[in-house]
């Protein structure tokens, strides 16, 4: 039998999403034909909705009705517009139990000094500030160049560079979350061993960044103590060199999966992506969770109108509470830049069929399954609570999985409707698409293909396990396919708040 053209997400919906373009006149679900052409993704109405009345999709007000909708007619933003209503939830129905089997497995890592566990064994060349940016590229270009063909058991020499440090506060928000993303990342377990360079005269001055270990005083200089550009490159490569000695002894080992913490993305999403690739990445993240492992669910201005559903899983009112403040801070924080949350979703978006932010929200909270909520972070805090847990990140896709990767995450699950390219050094990143038109277009970026559940060939089971497998096997050294391309050393972006000075 063929697939269905368009599904229907729950009984209690009245709208049904296009699996392929749908032209006039073929059936849509409970019966109704399709008044017009409906592009895949986008929404049908499957029975009359009046205007005012909540438009309906996985159970849950994606907003109201701006007119009448006839049964058949394309519901978008013509039609559909946001409105702050949630629909009530029953209980939360927990994930099944994980298997002995999947609690025992394990991937092959490094294990750390003291104690953690790394998926790559990369070297870090961090700046402190702006300024020093060119000279940690340089040191790491030479690096890669000269060393590392020395050394096979490093997989690279990362500079993390970015455009802050400077021209800001010495304290508030804006140098609490500069200080929290790069200390993690010089600490992250996916570095072997990493070495810091700054200019000398910025606000976030290297001696705020305590290093431990031996020859820890050597693993960090100034530039201007250097004795400038060329002569820093110089002497880092002496540093490096010796950092490289020791990086490059480490080798993989079983490591239990319950060490594995991934850090869960979409970008440039669909309206197939809160029924394929969302749904099906926290289907794998339930079993991550139940075997003992970790999964980071984030973007605080795209859970914004689902926000009721992850408190309904919280496992104790501190929690809830705390997810509580950060929706409110961030209610407050658009409209103090006279913006709104539903500014999201992007053009992008809503050519692939989503209309509102609570829409998009609804579909994005798939990915965290249906485990319970353990933790709620700030941005870039480290992670240390097992199961399903939330940071506080914004929805640009580089700047959260940036706060991620600082909290701890050695591996990145990034689902994608319309074709966001991604990498993120030190921490693998695994791109899993929606739809099958967009994996044929773009496969040699992508590394799984959500779409057969549209089409019918798979189910959600099907590929939450297929993608879990390959959460391990990427855990274990396999290399994804934004990896291969070379994608990681420009997507670091610490979130960036307060004045610039």
């Amino acid at each position: 039998m063929s697939a269905p053209s368009s599904i229907l997400l729950s009984p209690e919906d009245n709208v049904a999403v296009a699996t392929v373009a749908i032209e006039p006149g073929e059936a849509l679900p409970g019966g109704q034909k399709s008044a017009a052409r409906i592009e895949a993704g986008h929404k049908a109405a499957i029975r009359p909705i009046p205007a005012g009345d909540p438009v309906v999709k996985y159970a849950q007000a994606i907003g109201r009705a701006t007119r009448d909708i006839a049964a058949g007619e394309h519901v978008h933003s013509h039609n559909l517009a946001f409105d702050e209503d949630r629909l009530s939830i029953g209980a939360p129905v927990p994930p099944e139990a994980a298997s002995a089997a999947d609690r025992a497995r394990t991937f092959l890592g490094y294990r750390r000094a003291d104690g953690r566990a790394a998926t790559r064994n990369y070297v870090g060349i961090i700046a402190s500030v702006n300024c020093s940016t060119t000279v940690c590229r340089a040191i790491a270009e030479e690096a890669n160049r000269r060393i590392l063909p020395r050394y096979e058991g490093i997989d690279g020499f990362v500079p993390i560079v970015h455009d802050q440090g400077c021209g800001m506060s010495s304290s508030g928000d804006g140098m609490k979350n500069l200080h929290r993303t790069l200390a993690g990342y010089a600490r992250h377990a996916n570095f072997g061993g990493a070495l810091m360079v700054g200019l000398g005269c910025e606000v976030n001055q290297l001696t705020l960044y305590g290093q431990s270990g031996s020859g820890a005083e050597k693993r960090h200089f100034n530039i201007q103590e250097a004795g400038g550009s060329r002569r820093s490159v110089e002497r880092a490569l002496g540093v490096l060199e010796e950092i490289a000695k020791e990086v490059a002894t480490a080798r993989r080992v079983p490591i239990p999966v319950s060490e594995i913490i991934v850090g869960l993305q979409c970008g440039g999403s669909d309206g197939l992506s809160g029924v394929t690739a969302n749904p099906a990445l926290g289907a794998a993240v339930d079993i991550l969770a139940g075997a003992g492992g970790t999964a980071i669910l984030s973007e605080t201005s795209e859970i914004y109108g689902a926000e009721h559903l992850l408190r309904s899983r919280a496992v104790n009112e501190a929690v809830a509470v705390k997810l509580d403040g950060l929706i409110s801070w961030w209610e407050n924080y658009v409209e103090m830049h006279g913006a709104s949350l539903d500014n999201n979703p992007s053009p992008g978006n809503k050519r692939g069929g989503l209309t509102t932010i609570l829409e998009k929200s609804l579909g994005a909270v798939a990915k965290g399954g249906r485990s319970p909520l353990t933790a709620v972070y700030n941005y870039a805090e480290r992670v240390t609570e097992h199961g399903l847990v939330f940071m506080d990140t914004p929805g640009y896709d580089p700047v959260s999985a940036t706060g991620q990767v600082a909290g701890g995450a050695n591996v990145i699950a990034f689902t994608t409707g319309r074709g966001s390219c991604f990498g993120c050094r030190p921490a693998p990143s695994i791109k899993l698409t929606s739809n099958t038109a967009l994996y044929r277009a773009m496969e040699e970026d992508m590394d799984i293909d959500c779409g057969v559940i549209a089409s019918g060939e798979a189910t959600i089971a099907d590929l939450g396990r297929q993608i879990f497998d390959l959460i391990i096997d990427t855990a274990s050294g396999r290399k994804t396919k934004s990896e291969l391309f070379g994608y990681g050393d420009n997507e670091f972006v610490p979130w960036h708040l307060g004045a610039t000075l």
